[in-house]
């Protein structure tokens, strides 16, 4: 490494300590660490390789793998054409278009001579430079294939990524395939920089950003029902065809295997989004325009600050229909004040009651306070003496309210965000999904929940926990709202329709797991989840609380874990589809297995 290259990564380490402290520079430190060792080791034999290649499969597909070519490095063209050449899957065509100007006319006079010793290698050149999208538009017409693959000039591929596409094709009917990647510090390819190990499809992670990216395959029926490539989206052209071809497709399958490296280099989009602003605005116009088609209008979409390639949409508040936000209370007076206060004071949403549901109090000082909020038009007071069970107590409460939504929140929660009903609204309001989550931080500004893990510690858990608020996580996805397998009870928008739809909170998960399974259940039942980071509420919960301070309690929780475990025997096994088998279930930070997981 020469010494301009070490300044350079002095220097982007000193802002990011300034940024997100030294922990979070550690954290980051580490997982990049393992993570590069990890990508560099691959899990297939020259054994693997020979027996991929001898393969017959039930299904004829030749692969189309289109690469517009501009000015492109001889070097890269070498690796990019090499690793092709490679494939343990050999009924493939390489369609090479080429827009490189008369400076570049090495590109042309290499390619030909490839050509000529490899059939299954085309080219043309164009007249001029027609944009990305247009040059592989070109390609597009050169194609003869079943299925289309999207190649950049500047990448590699595994040698056994068109024989695992192939396998999800033939064993799947997969009409739409995506694999994870890494990303390498060209010219090596072994300096990985970043390992993207992606969820299963999600549609509202594709809006926020295109985690799909590298390697796309779909097949040409596909291609057809949707059109080619899109000019006025240059600069993010696949993030626009990615999302006009999930709209459509009937299987979308993702593939968790490190198939495709992205090569980073100083004119790259994969080494700096930020050098390509006209890139953001392409991806904004694309995520609009997928929204329109989807019969949703006038929302807008913003580019964050701190991670130009993540994007915030906002979704306008259809029908401003009542939300009854259910509070379950025992004693603890002043958190119950501080909770209602705050959502007096600080909430702009206009039509809400807040239903407060009373287990037992002997406390003389919240028994007053309820003379107090018996004042207020929009709450609604009730009580239920029985021996604590969260899912009972929460039933009944709902069947007091009278609101078309409910927001389940604990007694020891603080508003942050002054929108907050409307940042979790705007999601639960759409067709596709029955509940959101919020951010939730503890009182020193560190994560409390983030999205709920299937799986975590053989049942689940929280993400990032303990991070800090500042801080963006794995590949951002602190910093953008998406789908989530689970969100947590203690502030979580559920539609009514579908609350009654589920049948409500299990009561045998009398205090673990019952938000979990509702939001199994919510899933089971064909609705999205969300979490979104733009709610933001502080969580009194005590970092060091634990459910099990006697021996009833343990007998208890222990019972609820093999409860829930025999229920979602199947989802467990399967993996939480918003994470990724790569990744450790002993770990809340997208840390990868260790060799003992494994």
């Amino acid at each position: 490494m020469n010494l301009s290259r070490i300044l350079n990564k002095v220097k982007k380490g000193v802002v990011y300590v300034k940024t997100y402290g030294i922990r979070a520079t550690w954290r980051k430190i580490d997982r990049q660490r393992t993570l590069k060792k990890q990508s560099l080791k691959t899990e297939y034999t020259k054994e693997d390789f020979l027996k991929q290649s001898k393969t017959k499969f039930p299904k004829k597909v030749k692969f189309s793998i289109l690469v517009p070519l501009y000015n492109t490095p001889i070097s890269f063209l070498k690796e990019m054409i090499g690793s092709v050449q490679e494939q343990t899957y050999s009924n493939w065509e390489l369609c090479l278009a080429d827009g490189s100007d008369s400076a570049h006319a090495d590109v042309e006079e290499y390619v030909k001579k490839i050509a000529q010793a490899d059939p299954r290698i085309l080219y043309r050149k164009l007249e001029k430079n027609l944009g990305i999208s247009e040059n592989t538009n070109a390609c597009i017409e050169m194609s003869t294939g079943d299925y289309i693959a999207l190649f950049d000039h500047d990448d590699v591929l595994h040698r056994s990524a068109l024989y695992e596409v192939m396998q999800v094709i033939c064993k799947q009917d997969a009409d739409f395939i995506y694999t994870d990647e890494s990303t390498f510090l060209s010219p090596n390819l072994k300096n990985i920089i970043a390992v993207h190990y992606k969820p299963d499809f999600a549609p509202d992670n594709l809006r926020s950003n295109n985690y799909i990216c590298h390697f796309s395959v779909f097949s040409r029926a596909l291609l057809d029902k949707v059109g080619a490539f899109r000019a006025e989206f240059d600069g993010s052209q696949d993030h626009d065809m990615i999302l006009r071809l999930t709209e459509q497709a009937s299987k979308i399958v993702h593939i968790p295997k490190l198939l495709y490296f992205w090569r980073a280099h100083a004119q790259s989009v994969a080494q700096s989004v930020g050098i390509k602003d006209y890139a953001i605005k392409a991806a904004q116009g694309a995520i609009i325009s997928s929204l329109e088609r989807q019969g949703i209008f006038g929302a807008t979409v913003e580019s964050l600050p701190r991670y130009g390639s993540i994007y915030r949409v906002r979704y306008p508040i259809v029908k401003a229909d009542k939300v009854s936000i259910i509070i379950p209370t025992k004693n603890h007076s002043e958190d119950l004040k501080k909770c209602v206060s705050s959502i007096f004071e600080k909430t702009t949403y206009p039509n809400y009651e807040i239903v407060i549901v009373d287990n037992g109090s002997d406390e003389q000082a919240l028994f007053d306070y309820y003379e107090e909020l018996k004042a207020y038009p929009n709450v609604v007071l009730c009580s239920l003496d029985i021996p604590f069970n969260y899912s009972k107590i929460n039933n009944y409460a709902i069947s007091k309210a009278s609101g078309d939504y409910y927001l389940l929140l604990n007694n020891d929660i603080e508003i942050i965000t002054p929108e907050w009903i409307e940042e979790m609204l705007m999601f639960v309001q759409r067709k596709d999904v029955g509940a959101a989550g919020a951010m939730l931080y503890y009182p020193d500004d560190t994560v409390q929940h983030a999205g709920v893990l299937l799986g975590m510690n053989g049942v689940a858990g929280h993400y990032f926990k303990n991070f800090g608020r500042d801080e963006i996580g794995y590949m951002g996805r602190l910093a953008y709202a998406q789908n989530v397998t689970a969100v947590t009870a203690a502030c979580m928008l559920i539609k009514a329709s579908v609350y009654h739809e589920v049948g409500g909170l299990d009561e045998t998960f009398e205090v673990a797991f019952n938000d979990v399974d509702l939001c199994m259940k919510i899933r089971r039942a064909g609705h999205l989840i969300v979490w979104t980071p733009f709610a933001e509420l502080y969580h009194y919960e005590s970092k060091s609380r634990g459910y099990e301070d006697t021996v009833e309690k343990q007998r208890r929780f222990l019972g609820e874990i093999e409860r829930f475990q025999l229920r979602w025997s199947k989802e467990l096994k399967d993996g939480d589809p918003y994470y990724n088998p790569n990744l450790s279930l002993e770990r809340d930070d997208f840390y990868p297995k260790t060799e003992e997981e494994k």
